[in-house]
């Protein structure tokens, strides 16, 4: 599986962004995956993530209510809804998947994306 994220770019406070993340091959549907960010100088931080058939989804507290995480199967895509922005989410964001779920929490997922640059200015 190949990973392709999109989507980042300069953005005000306040204001939204989608990312995607498109997935290669076929099955992706048989993958969970997860939106990750790092900003410098920090950890790398697991912000939300989906089972391979939507049915579970997991937000981390910084995002909750903010952010939704969504995939579409036709498109062999996943998305992140980023609304209400704040200059604190500024980082590089990725995506990734892994056929085994747990492996999300401990970030120690088989397959990421290159990372995409949110800037949120003040």
């Amino acid at each position: 599986v190949q990973l392709q994220a999109s989507g980042g770019g300069l953005v005000q406070a306040g204001g939204s962004l989608r990312l995607s993340c498109a997935a290669s091959g076929r099955s992706f549907s048989a993958y969970a995956a997860g939106w990750f960010r790092q900003a410098p100088g920090k950890e790398r931080e697991l912000l939300a993530a989906v089972s391979g058939n939507s049915a579970a989804t997991y937000y981390a507290d910084s995002v909750k209510g903010r952010f939704t995480i969504s995939r579409d199967s036709a498109k062999n895509t996943v998305y992140l809804q980023m609304n209400s922005l704040k200059p604190e989410d500024t980082a590089v964001y990725y995506c990734a998947a892994d056929r085994t779920p747990i492996n999300i929490r401990s970030g120690n997922l088989a397959y990421w994306g290159q990372g995409t640059l949110v800037t949120v200015s003040s």
